[in-house]
């Protein structure tokens, strides 16, 4: 068995929350009290463009402001069973190392998955700042599942998508009216 640590930060996008997030969330949960979730591209200022993952900077792949995703996130783990003192939300500018001190515990463990050269590339990065990191899993491309980018093409399309996302993400995506924010980036209007 595995040592319980005190405290896990892990991070992601979100955009949108589907079940293989709340996978990943859930895995890092089962190894901490507390756990940091760090949301990237929290504003397009503390978004970079890396080569390691080029649509990640997109604005077509960030169409869910940090308030958005951090009341998707929380309501998913409330949703999941999580109790809301157990983990924090928080803004995470992941390819700007020099911030990180400002948003979450560096003497924590930092939880990964690895999928792709973006995955390692963080794994080597969080390495070389000293960080203690736990990979949850290692997994080809192929295997990564359900991923947020085939969720939003669903939405665009008009292909059925609310099975590939928590209920809590179902219905915030409609009362915000996403699906519609997504076909206008898509045309290149904005939201």
């Amino acid at each position: 068995m595995e040592r319980m640590e005190n405290v896990g930060v892990i991070h992601g996008r979100f955009q949108i929350l589907h079940h293989d997030h709340l996978r990943y969330l859930l895995a890092g949960k089962e190894r901490c009290e507390h756990l940091v979730v760090g949301i990237t591209n929290p504003e397009p200022d503390l978004t970079l463009h890396d080569p390691a993952d080029p649509l990640r900077s997109d604005p077509a792949s960030n169409p869910l402001t940090y308030y958005e995703r951090q009341v998707m996130v929380r309501r998913a783990l409330c949703e999941a069973g999580v109790a809301l003192e157990s983990f924090t939300l928080v803004p995470f500018p992941v390819n700007m190392p020099e911030r990180y001190r400002y948003y979450v515990p560096l003497d924590a463990v930092f939880f990964l998955t690895l999928y792709d050269q973006w995955g390692r590339k963080k794994r080597s990065l969080f390495q070389s700042l000293g960080l203690k990191i736990h990979v949850l899993w290692e997994r080809p491309r192929e295997q990564k599942g359900i991923s947020a980018t085939e969720v939003r093409r669903r939405m665009v399309q008009g292909e059925p998508w609310k099975h590939l996302v928590p209920q809590s993400t179902a219905e915030l995506v409609e009362q915000w009216d996403i699906v519609q924010r997504l076909r206008s980036l898509q045309h290149g209007e904005r939201s």
